[in-house]
């Protein structure tokens, strides 16, 4: 017989005594019945300290499951009787195996609640990673938060462009318009200069008279405005002069600006082949293009000076002073563009007078070794000159050539110092706002 705890001998003295007097012992059936529910409530009690983590000491674990240590009444020793079931459960045996038990699941409950502690403790390398890692995080937040407000915000900007468009409605179609004839016109000259000798001079004709007639009909329809006074430095009859006016007098005298150029380029493209040669036009329109933007670098220049200097009257001196030295750093910025643009025009003009030869006149000789076709053209040579590197083309093949490049199509020898830029005839897009 292994030794029993005391409170294990009082508890199955009391169990006893009670059995007695209530005449279990005495019936095998009820005997057999209880033992059995005291067998259920042992395995009971076990189940349940399994599911609970193990934290204390064996002491602890003892004082707060006391009932896993207690002796079941089958465990006392009585008259063994036929048909009678004991049970003994080795105390000391049970309380180790539900301690290792309780340790491993302690353990697995630790490893699992607490799945980045390894993580943090593997030194700065760890935490940098962690940072790492909540950094994206942050910034998708951010953006999500940007995105959200954007599209709250959408309807309400909407709003507001709506009722800009409805008071600028005027301002914004004669901008659109302008936009659209400019482009219509520079695609045909274009296409016109490239067709050199099989132009088309109904087309050309029809384009200065849609180009005149749309300038005139603007200025007509603003004439109370008077805003051709801009293109010969005068104050438009616009007083005040605000923001948005100063962008529509500068805007729209840069469309007037570009379409009186196209139109001349027009007349250039009407004059007969026996009169000007096309080299000679790619000339002439380099030279309308270099005039052109160099009058419109100078349109803006008053009506800007105008709005930041403002009225000494109606603004007040402190207002006007600062206006002022605005207009004066405007001033100072405006010349130093201006010069750079000058520089290109006095080169122009340099090139018209003193007229650019890329090569010398070609013999039959030379043409017949070269085989007599030009390598552009594909057909027999028109006024063929030999460049320095020997090679042999049409002059007005290679003349379209050096519209775009500097170097030979064939071998890619450098002949000219500089592209020479609108010989083709185009016309620059950048809207001169400043």
């Amino acid at each position: 017989m292994k030794h029993r705890p005391q409170n294990d001998r009082r508890h199955s003295g009391q169990s006893s005594g009670a059995l007695h007097g209530s005449g279990i012992l005495n019936n095998p059936a009820g005997r057999e019945s209880e033992m059995q529910k005291e067998f259920v409530i042992v395995h009971t009690d076990i189940s349940r300290h399994h599911m609970q983590p193990l934290n204390g000491t064996v002491g602890e674990s003892m004082d707060s499951h006391p009932a896993l240590f207690v002796r079941t009444p089958e465990n006392v020793s009585h008259p063994s009787k036929e048909g009678e079931v004991q049970i003994q459960v080795d105390a000391t045996e049970d309380r180790s195996s539900r301690l290792g038990a309780g340790a491993q699941h302690s353990n697995s409950s630790h490893s699992r609640s607490h799945p980045r502690s390894h993580a943090r403790t593997e030194g700065p390398a760890g935490e940098r990673s962690e940072q790492d890692d909540r950094e994206p995080t942050s910034s998708i937040s951010e953006l999500r938060y940007i995105f959200l407000w954007l599209q709250k915000s959408l309807p309400y900007v909407l709003i507001v462009c709506a009722k800009l468009v409805f008071q600028h409605a005027l301002g914004i179609a004669v901008g659109v318009g302008l936009c659209i004839t400019f482009l219509y016109a520079n695609k045909i000259i274009i296409n016109q200069v490239f067709l050199q000798e099989r132009r088309s001079m109904l087309q050309c004709a029809w384009l200065l008279v849609f180009l005149t007639a749309s300038t005139l009909l603007l200025y007509d329809t603003f004439r109370s405005q008077s805003l051709f006074y801009s293109l010969i430095f005068l104050h438009p009859n616009v007083d005040p002069v605000k923001f948005w006016d100063v962008l529509w007098i500068v805007g729209t005298a840069d469309f007037i600006l570009k379409f009186v150029c196209m139109g001349f380029k027009c007349l250039i493209l009407l004059v007969p082949s026996s009169l000007m040669s096309f080299k000679s036009r790619g000339q002439w329109y380099m030279v309308i293009e270099e005039v052109s933007q160099f009058h419109r670098s100078l349109v803006p220049l008053p009506v800007w000076s105008w709005y930041l200097i403002g009225n000494k009257e109606s603004d007040g001196f402190a207002i006007w002073t600062f206006g002022i030295l605005l207009g004066l750093f405007y001033l100072m910025l405006k010349l130093l563009g201006i010069y750079g643009r000058w520089s290109n025009f006095r080169r122009v003009l340099k090139s018209l007078i003193h007229k650019q030869h890329y090569g010398t006149a070609a013999s039959k000789l030379q043409c017949s070794d070269a085989g007599d076709i030009c390598p552009i053209c594909q057909t027999e040579f028109r006024e063929p000159i030999v460049l320095i590197c020997q090679h042999i083309f049409c002059e007005e093949c290679i003349s379209l050539w050096f519209n775009r490049e500097k170097t030979c199509p064939l071998c890619r020898t450098v002949i000219l110092d500089h592209i020479q830029a609108w010989r083709d005839g185009a016309t620059s897009t950048h809207l001169q706002i400043y």
